[in-house]
């Protein structure tokens, strides 16, 4: 009992002790040691766990013919990116979607309000001119920004390091443009494009292209997206002036129709026209739920461009869903194009880029940017606007996806274009379009899909590029001219010299035409076997009294001061380097008058029709010839024996009787036969 106690007490003394330790260890350094291995812990969790909703923005234009074919082919590709097991591990993608309304200060205010969602990645925009202003916001944001229809070509500059383009930029469809203009022979065409970012710089590219080609673009005419259809008109009619009938169309594909249609009303769709549009025009008929028989009637003949994707199995199932989708419709009537299928591609980029990204460690985390801070008495809270950390290493994982989505191979170039850019090319016929061939970056113009040729060596060759027939404006199979004298234009200026002499082949007259002479007769028969009228002035260079400088007259036919020349104009070599000649029709009748040195006589003449080497051949046969005649005759015949001076003799006198035995008795056959009757010659 007494043990009992004594344990009892010292149980009591030492949790007394203990209690007076723990009341004199700082307080704080208790709360230290356990708020860092709090935070240890916690950090080791967020660094391991990852998130469960990754924010993922969309900016485009929802009521447009892009927009609602892009608007639920995005929502789609959301929820088949949600469905999937076998990516992102469970994490949710979630969509937040804003209008830009087509406008460059619209597009700036919603990307700023997108991005305080904090999103890792934003889809969009369509329009090139928002997606210049969109650019600089997401690289200060550090948010890559994949567009699915913005195709402005100059957007591929260094200048925008976070803008990626998921669909084909328009430098390859204009160079397109270049191979048809270049493969039916035409080297003029008028430009008719959209005043903007878009338009610009297409055409610019197509200038370009056009240049190596050996064609160029006679005019270029620019006009407003909001323009009405008188001021169309007035620009048609304008062009209609000029000398060229091939026109490109480079719109946007919910105005361009005007543009046909106000040249239905001007007779501009009628034969000897030629009307090429970008692939505007069939993403707006493709886009129609139903055919229009209005609209097709008036885009007969025109020849236009759309993206090629492969039939594959992929695309054809996702076209069978297209019609049960539950999105469709909430913005008026979604019908399919090409664009619905790179906006679907452009979600499982995203998807796949992020699921590397987050299994190579990739940080989510955001920052505060320096350069945002509110302004005192300002509603913009730029505060709230936060870098994305990991930004620059998504962009790097997103150049190096490889995979194949519904509009095919989803690779991109050391450029930052998608690989194996092609085109469907489209003639407008009947109720609907029909496909004449292909172009693709790797074979330019064939008859043939352009993956069958992949396999292939690349071949360019004139020779090589194919088309089928195309029905033209007027319904008529007969390629056009493509070009004709413009109603506003002057006619040629046709310089002749005004000569002293010569006079019989150009000369000054008192006529109607102001010249007369054999160049001219000979210039008019060729004008009038032409199938068209060309007018034409004659303008006389010299003053009668003198002859006239010709190289100052060729000089200024180089200077384009006139259009041509007539005349007897002697063909040298200075003036071809300038000028193009026609061949000669008539010698002239001047020759150069020169002096010659006479020849003295020689004894040795006969030795100059053979060279020394043939003679010593000759030599060399004649010995070689006698050595064989003196082999075969030395045992049979008497004469070939003796001494090796008389055999010698002998084998040279048989070789002169065989050459020159021969010559005298055909030359006494001709003298008998000249005179009758046998003479010694």
């Amino acid at each position: 009992m007494a043990e009992v106690l004594l344990i009892s007490r010292f149980m009591t003394r030492t949790l007394i002790l203990l209690s007076l330790w723990f009341m004199w260890v700082p307080l704080g350094v208790v709360c230290s040691t356990g708020s860092t291995s709090a935070s240890s812990n916690s950090s080791s969790s967020s660094s391991s766990m990852k998130p469960k909703v990754l924010n993922i923005g969309a900016l485009f234009t929802l009521n447009s013919v892009i927009g609602r074919a892009a608007k639920p082919a995005i929502q789609a590709a959301i929820d088949d990116v949600n469905s999937d097991p076998n990516i992102l591990n469970g994490i949710e993608l979630k969509l937040i979607m804003h209008d830009t309304n087509c406008s460059g200060f619209v597009g700036t205010m919603e990307a700023l309000q997108l991005m305080e969602s904090d999103i890792v990645v934003a889809i969009g925009p369509q329009s090139s001119g928002v997606a210049h202003v969109i650019s600089h916001v997401v690289n200060e944001l550090h948010v890559p920004l994949l567009s699915f229809g913005a195709t402005d070509p100059t957007l591929s500059s260094l200048q925008y390091p976070y803008f990626l383009r998921t669909t084909h930029s328009d430098y390859f469809q204009m160079y397109a443009i270049a191979d048809i203009v270049d493969y039916y022979g035409w080297r003029e065409v008028i430009a008719i494009f959209v005043d903007d970012d878009y338009g610009r710089s297409g055409i610019s590219v197509l200038g370009d292209a056009l240049a190596k080609k050996r064609a160029k673009i006679s005019y270029k005419a620019a006009f407003s997206p909001g323009d009405p259809k008188s001021k169309i008109n007035d620009l048609l009619d304008e062009v209609n002036l000029m000398e060229s009938r091939v026109y490109v169309v480079h719109v946007n594909p919910d105005t361009g129709l005007n543009i046909f249609s106000v040249a239905k009303t001007l007779n501009m769709m009628s034969g000897g026209y030629v009307w090429i549009a970008t692939d505007w025009l069939p993403s707006y008929l493709d886009s129609m739920e139903a055919v229009d028989p209005d609209t097709m009637n008036i885009l007969q003949g025109v020849v236009a461009l759309r993206h090629y994707t492969p039939d594959t199995n992929l695309k054809k199932s996702f076209m069978s869903r297209w019609n049960n989708l539950k999105y469709k419709g909430s913005t008026g009537p979604a019908g399919f194009n090409s664009y619905a299928l790179y906006a679907y591609d452009s979600v499982w980029l995203a998807a796949h880029a992020l699921d590397v990204f987050l299994n190579e460690g990739g940080s989510l985390s955001f920052s505060s940017d320096p350069n945002l801070h509110d302004v005192k008495g300002s509603m913009l809270h730029l505060a709230s606007l936060r870098v994305f950390d990991g930004g620059q290493q998504l962009l790097q994982t997103l150049l190096r996806m490889n995979f194949t989505g519904l509009s095919g191979q989803i690779q991109f170039s050391p450029e930052k274009d998608l690989v194996h850019p092609a085109y469907d090319i489209l003639n407008v016929g009947g109720t609907g379009t029909h496909r004449i061939g292909y172009w693709s970056n790797y074979s330019h113009l064939s008859i043939v899909p352009p993956e069958s040729l992949y396999t292939k060596p690349p071949n360019i060759s004139s020779g090589s590029q194919q088309l089928y027939g195309a029905i033209w404006p007027g319904e008529t199979t007969k390629m056009p001219r493509g070009w004709v004298f413009p109603n506003n234009g002057q006619p040629l200026r046709i310089v002749v010299p005004n000569r002293v002499g010569y006079k019989e082949f150009v000369s000054k007259d008192k006529g109607p035409q102001g010249v007369r002479g054999y160049c001219i007769d000979v210039f008019e028969a060729a004008i009038n076997l032409l199938p068209y009228a060309v007018p034409h002035t004659y303008f006389l260079f010299g003053d009668g009294k003198r002859n006239p400088s010709y190289n100052e007259l060729v000089n200024q036919v180089a200077q384009n001061k006139y259009d041509a020349a007539v005349g007897d104009i002697t063909i040298v070599t200075n003036r071809t380097r300038i000028v193009d000649f026609t061949q000669p029709f008539m010698e002239s009748g001047l020759v150069v008058v020169a002096p010659v040195k006479e020849a003295k006589s020689n004894p040795w003449a006969f030795l100059k029709p053979f060279t020394g080497e043939m003679w010593l051949v000759t030599a060399a046969f004649f010995l070689f010839v006698g050595a064989v005649v003196w082999i075969l005759e030395h045992r049979i015949n008497h004469e070939f024996r003796g001494p090796p001076r008389q055999q010698l003799i002998t084998i040279l006198w048989r070789k002169h009787r065989e050459h020159f035995g021969t010559f005298g008795v055909d030359h006494m056959a001709i003298c008998s036969s000249d005179y009758q009757f046998k003479l010694h010659c």
